[in-house]
């Protein structure tokens, strides 16, 4: 069982590794660690105030499209199968639609993939307190609330102090703690930042044909992608990359006015849209931030902490899921005279994770660049090279299979 500390308890802690984070990402290396036999603490701020009463019963607006990838490691932590299965949706197509009079089309399928779903979509609450039940019963788990003021790192080892006096020494420190990333900051490692000047409107539907299990995804020029993914039943979770100023007007009119705007793309395939919680659109900042490394002496990045990705493609999370699988495995495969926290150890995680992170950065950013360009000539080139990918089950194949990751 694991233990656990308000900022209000000055405490000295000896861990191999101490983790930096609240969010899945962060628990979900705890947890991973912990198993494979790590003593962890888990450093996370101070605990925010209880939800309201009957929260639990709607669907949260902030949902994930996990792949294979996602799903075995959650399932191998025992994580996948503590969530509650009935709000969760497989998603067993997707369907790519370009924009203009002649818009072009790519549709993937699990069949055509030669696997039994695409991906899954999950909501944020459902995955955080699956997390949360699997840390209260884990062994080697310590969890301590705090703000953390200093990183002070040596060659044996690195020391995270709290603004109590507490100290957290580690042989390793995992920077889990999102965009922002306070461990990153204390590291003093460059970063590629780029806004693209668009916020992620998100608001849930309940849709009045069903979906059958199909992701919808459109790109224009002027209103940025709009995204339709499925949720359990006749209903649809709503991911619009808005533009500054049309996501200002969207979050302003509400999710019935949204309703309507959304007919424009998906009445035909959809049918009615109705709002699930009017009262409920929210929205996000959307960015590629780039950091000119994972690692550093005795810290390694995972998560937002270590990428950040336009969520066109929805692999965001699971780039955090490839980052925990592969820094685990390099520090399980490491030397025996070697601790977790060892330069050369670290290095090998940083180029494992480079061809994965590199491939989803260029392809994200690069889709965002070619569909937000509204000329003429090269709407249609995209057009065409949508219809041209779409008859090439090649190529398809492999897009897909990068996609879904470790099957």
């Amino acid at each position: 069982m694991n233990n656990l500390s308000t900022s209000s308890t000055r405490h000295h802690v000896q861990t191999a590794v101490c983790i930096v984070g609240n969010g899945a990402i962060a628990k979900t290396t705890a947890l991973a660690f912990a198993q494979a036999g790590h003593s962890v603490t888990l450093l996370g701020p101070p605990p925010s105030p209880a939800a309201k009463p009957g929260l639990e019963a709607s669907w949260d607006v902030r949902v994930y499209a996990l792949n294979h990838t996602a799903y075995n490691l959650l399932s191998r932590l025992k994580v996948w199968g503590a969530m509650d299965q009935a709000r969760i949706a497989p998603v067993d197509a997707m369907l790519v639609n370009g924009d203009g009079t002649h818009a072009g089309g790519l549709h993937f399928d699990a069949y055509g993939a030669h696997t039994g779903t695409l991906a899954w979509i999950v909501e944020e609450r459902n995955l955080d307190q699956a997390l949360d039940a699997a840390l209260r019963f884990a062994q080697n788990v310590h969890t301590v609330s705090g703000r953390a003021t200093a990183l002070v790192r040596e060659d044996d080892g690195a020391s995270v102090h709290l603004d109590d006096g507490s100290v957290i020494k580690a042989a390793l420190v995992v920077g889990a703690d999102g965009a922002n990333s306070w461990v990153r900051g204390q590291c003093d490692i460059g970063m590629d930042y780029r806004p693209y000047h668009q916020r992620g409107v998100v608001s849930n539907f309940a849709c009045e044909k069903p979906h059958h299990g199909a992701a919808h995804q459109w790109f224009t020029c002027e209103q940025g992608i709009v995204a339709l993914l499925p949720l359990p039943g006749n209903q649809v979770s709503l991911v619009w990359s808005a533009p500054d100023a049309l996501a200002d007007t969207l979050c302003s009119e509400g999710a019935q006015r949204l309703a309507a705007r959304l007919a424009e793309f998906a009445a035909d395939k959809l049918g009615a849209l109705t709002p699930l919680q009017p009262e409920v659109v929210r929205d996000f900042p959307l960015r590629l931030m780039r950091p000119h490394s994972l690692v550093s002496q005795r810290v390694a990045l995972v998560g937002d902490a270590a990428h950040v990705v336009h969520p066109l493609a929805g692999h965001g999370m699971n780039l955090g899921f490839g980052d925990v699988e592969d820094l685990l495995r390099v520090i399980s495969e490491r030397e025996e005279q070697r601790s977790v926290g060892d330069e050369r150890v670290l290095a090998r995680y940083a180029r494992a994770r480079k061809e994965d992170v590199l491939l989803m950065q260029i392809a994200t950013d690069g889709l965002q660049r070619l569909f937000g360009a509204d000329l003429e000539p090269v709407r249609v080139v995209r057009n065409l090279g949508l219809n041209l990918l779409d008859k090439l089950p090649g190529l398809k194949r492999r897009l897909i299979s990068q996609a879904l990751g470790k099957q």
